[in-house]
């Protein structure tokens, strides 16, 4: 298979580690994969903050980017997200089409596709795990806790084959960060007192780490943890999974 890589934006500017490790999981685990390297920003920002009609450019340069791909993969369930709900062009509808049915976050593709049933991976740490809302609701990665239906978790189950890694329990598994994406920016007040209750559920129940599928929560809860000086550290569940300890 043919896989092309693609790196949000805002993973490529702040957090480039992350976007190294998912290149280099997908590669131990045999992918051959591809990283376009016109890509840009997948349009999400514009189209959150009512600007849909001026994602055109950004749906277009996609498609032209990733539609020769068997599958397109990404470190980000927001962005997936996005691109599987509202990815669409005026050149070739029907690679759009395609594009938004073939693209993957990164543990669903583990789990789904490959079918990862054990890895090479070393992280002797406590561990709290992020249900990213997007990641959740949207792309059914994890169960959502009010349903009374049988619980999953396709990033815990991944978790689980990590070496020495002790995941916590939180007290409210699956509760927003606050972070929103431009909701951070226009109720900013609420988005942070959200972001200091999501931290303090993994402080309290003793987390060395917090981990996420996408690096928005894990950016948002990293600058409340910053202000207020706590060791507690984030990292992209690629970075652990990837880790050799």
């Amino acid at each position: 298979m043919k896989v092309g890589l693609f790196i949000p934006c805002y993973v490529d500017q702040f957090y480039p580690k992350a976007a190294i490790a998912t290149l280099e999981l997908l590669e131990k685990l045999g992918v051959d994969v591809s990283y376009p390297s016109a890509q840009t920003c997948c349009g999400q920002p514009m189209a959150n903050s009512g600007f849909a009609s001026l994602t055109g450019g950004c749906n277009e340069l996609f498609v032209e980017n990733f539609a020769e791909f068997d599958y397109v993969v990404c470190p980000s369930g927001s962005c997936v997200l996005h691109i599987k709900e509202h990815l669409t062009s005026t050149k070739d509808e029907g690679a759009a089409i395609a594009t938004r049915n073939k693209i993957y976050e990164l543990t669903a593709f583990l789990t789904d596709v490959l079918k990862v049933k054990s890895l090479n991976a070393k992280f002797p740490y406590r561990v709290g795990l992020h249900q990213s809302c997007h990641g959740q609701r949207g792309l059914k990665i994890s169960q959502m806790s009010e349903l009374m239906e049988p619980e999953f978790s396709k990033p815990l189950e991944l978790l689980a084959m990590v070496e020495g890694l002790e995941i916590i329990t939180l007290d409210r598994k699956d509760e927003c960060c606050g972070f929103g994406g431009t909701f951070c920016v226009a109720e900013e007040a609420v988005s942070v007192k959200m972001g200091k209750d999501r931290v303090a559920d993994h402080v309290k129940n003793g987390a060395e780490y917090i981990t996420a599928v996408d690096l928005s929560c894990l950016m948002h809860m990293e600058g409340v943890l910053k202000r207020q000086g706590s060791n507690v550290k984030i990292v992209h569940i690629a970075e652990i999974l990837n880790y050799q300890g």
